[in-house]
């Protein structure tokens, strides 16, 4: 009797235990929002120096707190794309660990890479540019007000979280949205790629857009009484439909426009925060870019909304609970640079480039495979060239001392992959190639998984295997880096690689 008793209290203890364990498992959320206003006249990303002309609205930012009771992570995701420069991204990450009381490296910066922004230091610097940098050389960020004001907002409201966490059960559903964006990866004839602008779609068709990524996925997490606390949607696109270098405006364009409109009928009574992760968007755009204005930007938002609630018609449960969060370490391979004759035939040809360009002449659209739009003054054509110059100086200037084989062989960097419930999150420093997200999406074990962009800091444009070694803006994006070698086959996919391997770690059963 008295055995029996054991084993029946054995019983009881084991399943207490796993009982616990459950319940540590089990996932609470909180979210806010923020909003920043800039004036007129602010410091924008122009290559000219050209100052906010137009407010249309607030730059909203969404703070999301995830805890299962053992760890913590927190997802930044403002409407912005400056944000993420090399010398303001840890300070906003940093703000938000002390204000949290958490780890930094548990706190994620998630921009939309929305165009229409401001930046909020005057010596915004990106961290493709800060190679050549030591350790303690980064130059400390010069806020500027509206700098100041968001990262006073977003410790006052990072703050607030840990008070409103809350239990939650996760849902997904995805939706379809192929109307506002298009593949701006074009090909010629000869083989050769180019920037595909908005000139250049009037020339395929009526209404081009190419192979792109349809996919609108949407998470949604409830509470125990159905209520809707939060909403994370996902999109690919480059967010620049009412976007111009030399006539900037701030607005945060059609993902804020759709957020907005997807929180107002998940939660028509009570204000809730959505969030939107920008997907592997390297080579697609939404349309207008340099044409549209902040009306067709509405437009394309309350488009994704619809998409976004179409697809709440088919939301379904997680059946899994909790998160799981990792850093990984990833490396991805760097080609030789080129020879000392193409190097120096290159330098020639911007040279000549940039003289022509700062005369006014009209005729200055293409130059070392980049190609540039009428919308743009040659002024600005020439200032993007000034900026590709000194790659090629560099680079030779390696070749004629016999110095080209010291170049790094990889860039070396962190992904960040997290699940919650059923849904699997990759963060990556990149612009990367759809490509890359699509070896994700379909790898993944998960039934959900959300390839992103845009985390922390970006190393600029990351091809997939088959788009390596082009010649376009975004295939041959080192060249306005300070200084790194072009990307070598397979690219971007050896991200995909450890994301999958990580995701499956984390779709084991417990």
């Amino acid at each position: 009797m008295n055995r029996l008793l054991l084993v029946a209290l054995a019983f009881i203890s084991v399943g207490w235990v796993k009982a616990a364990d459950k319940s540590l498992a089990s996932l609470r959320v909180a979210a806010l929002e923020f909003g920043v206003t800039p004036t007129p006249g602010g410091v924008t990303a122009s290559k000219v120096g050209a100052l906010v002309r137009e407010v249309a609205g607030p730059l909203k930012t969404t703070i999301t707190l995830l805890d299962d009771g053992a760890q913590r992570v927190c997802l930044i995701t403002p409407h912005m794309n400056s944000p993420k420069g090399a010398n303001i991204s840890p300070l906003i990450r940093r703000t938000a660990a002390e204000a949290l009381g958490m780890p930094v490296e548990n706190v994620l910066l998630m921009v939309s890479h929305n165009h229409t922004d401001f930046n909020l230091v005057s010596n915004h610097i990106e961290a493709s540019v800060t190679y050549r940098l030591a350790p303690g050389e980064l130059p400390e960020p010069q806020l500027v007000p509206a700098g100041e004001d968001f990262l006073q907002k977003l410790a006052a409201t990072a703050k607030q979280l840990p008070a409103l966490l809350q239990p939650v059960s996760v849902w997904w559903a995805v939706g379809s949205e192929g109307r506002i964006s298009y593949n701006r990866k074009g090909r010629r004839a000869d083989g050769s790629t180019y920037l595909m602008r908005e000139e250049d779609r009037d020339l395929m068709g009526v209404d081009f857009k190419g192979d792109v990524d349809e996919q609108a996925p949407i998470v949604v997490l409830k509470n125990e009484r159905g209520e809707v606390v939060t909403a994370l949607t996902h999109f690919t696109a480059h967010p620049c439909t009412c976007y111009h270098p030399e006539k900037p405006v701030v607005f945060g364009d059609w993902p804020q426009v759709a957020c907005d409109h997807l929180a107002a009928h998940l939660s028509p009574n009570k204000p809730i925060s959505v969030s939107f992760l920008q997907g592997c968007a390297g080579d697609v755009n939404s349309k207008g870019m340099f044409r549209g204005d902040v009306n067709l930007s509405k437009q394309y938002g309350r488009m994704l909304a619809e998409s976004y609630i179409a697809a709440l018609e088919k939301l379904q449960p997680s059946k899994r609970d909790g998160l799981d969060f990792s850093i990984e370490k990833v490396r991805i391979p760097l080609a030789p640079l080129p020879s000392e004759d193409v190097l120096k035939a290159e330098i020639a040809e911007m040279q000549d480039f940039i003289k022509r360009a700062n005369a006014g002449d009209e005729n200055t659209r293409l130059c070392v495979g980049q190609n540039f739009p009428r919308e743009l003054t040659p002024a600005y054509r020439g200032k993007l060239v000034e900026m590709i110059l000194p790659w090629s100086q560099w680079a030779l200037e390696l070749r004629q001392q016999g110095k080209a084989d010291t170049v790094a062989k990889t860039l070396d960097v962190d992904i960040q992959v997290l699940r919650i419930g059923d849904v699997g999150i990759v963060g990556m420093p990149f612009e990367p190639f759809q490509g890359i997200g699509r070896q994700i999406r379909e790898g993944s074990p998960l039934p959900l998984a959300l390839p992103c962009g845009y985390t922390n800091i970006s190393h600029g444009y990351l091809t997939d295997g088959p788009n390596t070694g082009g010649t376009e803006y975004m295939s041959a994006n080192y060249r306005y880096s300070k200084f790194r070698p072009p990307y070598a086959k397979p690219g971007g996919d050896v991200i995909a690689v450890q994301a999958l391997e990580t995701l499956c770690r984390f779709a084991k059963p417990d």
